[in-house]
């Protein structure tokens, strides 16, 4: 299918996600960031894989995971909001993804028919874990644990993975402990990982971690990536 124009709602804007291709963001709702496009890129596409975006907001991780990797099978892109999954239906039919599809509904009430579905699942998670005080509640959930925890999404990946199958997943620096913890406690071993800084030897941030559904021991750690667009 051929690029659409789409009809943009109030607010609403389009952006550059891949070469020709277009995402749809809010300008008063939750924007994707750089951290976003890093995923992206630290997610390793497979040959006919089955990939779920946890937490998908606007769709970018996943479908700008979609440009990067052709050769996938299938797409599934879960987000709770109903205005942020909106907007990547709608990103979906501009761009003639129709591998994909969009599913508004928590993480925690997917069905039993995408257990054990999934070679790979694709999440940006929030990060922070204090409450939303004064902010946004639509954009406080896409940043702090208000909806769903780091071990929520944990224990849901687990169930929808095949085995064997792999989960790409970002978050804070700081929280390492906790998610390698997580995962290997839930039986999902820590293959890949790498840290992202905002300056060249600069202290690291965040980090991205590549864990498979019943995987061996033994982690390869890459070089720090350095984000300069923070």
């Amino acid at each position: 299918m051929q690029n659409e124009t789409p009809k943009l709602l109030l607010d609403e804007v389009l952006e550059e996600l891949f070469e020709d291709k277009k995402i749809i963001q809010n300008k008063n709702l939750y924007r994707f960031t750089s951290d976003s496009i890093l995923l992206s890129r630290f997610a390793r596409g497979k040959l006919n894989d089955t990939v779920a975006d946890f937490c998908a907001g606007s769709g970018v991780v996943g479908y700008h995971f979609a440009c990067l990797n052709t050769h996938i099978k299938s797409l599934t892109l879960f987000e709770m909001q109903n205005s942020l999954a909106d907007m990547a239906e709608r990103t979906r039919i501009a761009n003639g993804f129709d591998f994909a599809e969009v599913k508004n509904i928590r993480l925690q009430d997917i069905g039993k028919e995408y257990d054990d579905k999934f070679s790979l699942i694709l999440c940006n998670p929030p990060y922070e874990k204090s409450g939303f005080d004064n902010e946004v509640y639509e954009k406080a959930v896409c940043r702090k644990e208000i909806t769903i925890t780091l071990q929520e999404i944990i224990e849901v990946a687990y169930k929808k993975l095949k085995f064997g199958g792999r989960l790409a997943i970002i978050n804070r620096a700081d929280r390492i402990a906790e998610m390698f913890y997580l995962l290997k406690k839930r039986g999902i071993e820590p293959k890949r990982m790498q840290f992202i800084s905002g300056t060249q030897g600069g202290k690291p941030y965040l980090i991205m971690v590549e864990a498979v559904k019943g995987g061996k021991e033994g982690i390869e750690i890459l070089p720090t990536a350095v984000n300069l667009r923070n």
